[in-house]
This record gives structure tokens, C-alpha cells and sequence, in this order.
């Protein structure tokens, strides 16, 4: 791929020689990284082992109940503690929130785009390795 374009037959001056598979010579825009999206939390408390590890990653976005399990919490500090209870995460923390999403021992952190609902870390995506 070359400036974009996914014709290998680039030639000189940038042009581009005609390809006949179809999409060819057409600009790709790559989708935006899940840390340039706007996202939203929620914690499924039933597989939470209350370890603290989303705390200690973002204690702007988790917070432990007196249950001893981790919740997510809103912009105000709220904790959200209805089941499936969502948070938008701070820009400055989503690198942090999906980290900790990764690397939950009760794989019960889902973080997904605010503006389709698609889970982009958590134990709905696909973990390679």
C-alpha cells in the first residue's frame, strides 16, 4: 500500500497504473485507534474478583463498593452500581481504562465505543497470543 491506495502498480510522479481487482487505486482511510475514540465502561460485577487492579490503573473511572467489587463511576465521582451501569472515560485515561480492561484476572471489564457500542477491550474481543 502506497500513499493510501492499495494498487501495488504505483508508478512514477504518484500516479497509479489501472488495476483491475475492484477497490483497487480507491483511497483507505484506516479506522481510528480505540485511544482516539470516544469510549464508554462498564463492569460486569458477577465475574469481578474485586482484585483492584482498574483501580490502580484508573481511580478516576473505578472505585471499589463496600461489596468489595469494582465499579465504574461518572464524570461526577458517581458510582454507577445498576448492573451494566456505563461511563464515558476521560480522553487523558483511555489508554489506562483499557489496560485495565486487558489485564483484569475477572475478565469483566468492557470498554467499548460510545458511538456504536462496540466492545474495543474486554472479554468480548478477539485476544491473540
Amino acid at each position: 500500500m502506497a500513499d493510501g491506495y492499495p494498487c501495488p502498480a504505483r508508478l512514477s510522479q504518484g500516479r497509479y497504473r489501472h488495476c483491475a481487482a475492484p477497490g483497487y487505486g480507491e483511497r483507505v482511510t484506516e479506522p481510528a485507534a480505540p485511544e482516539d475514540q470516544d469510549l464508554r465502561v462498564w463492569i460486569d460485577q458477577d465475574l469481578c474478583t474485586g482484585d483492584g487492579l482498574c483501580v490502580q490503573y484508573a481511580r478516576d473511572v473505578f472505585e471499589f463498593d463496600v461489596d468489595g467489587l469494582a465499579y465504574v463511576k461518572d464524570g461526577a465521582g458517581t458510582l454507577q452500581t445498576a448492573p451494566g451501569g456505563r461511563a464515558d472515560v476521560p480522553a487523558h485515561l483511555r489508554l489506562d481504562v483499557i489496560d485495565a480492561a486487558l489485564e483484569c484476572p475477572g475478565n469483566c471489564i468492557h470498554v467499548v465505543r460510545a458511538d456504536d457500542e462496540v466492545e474495543v477491550a474486554g472479554p468480548d474481543t478477539l485476544r491473540v497470543g
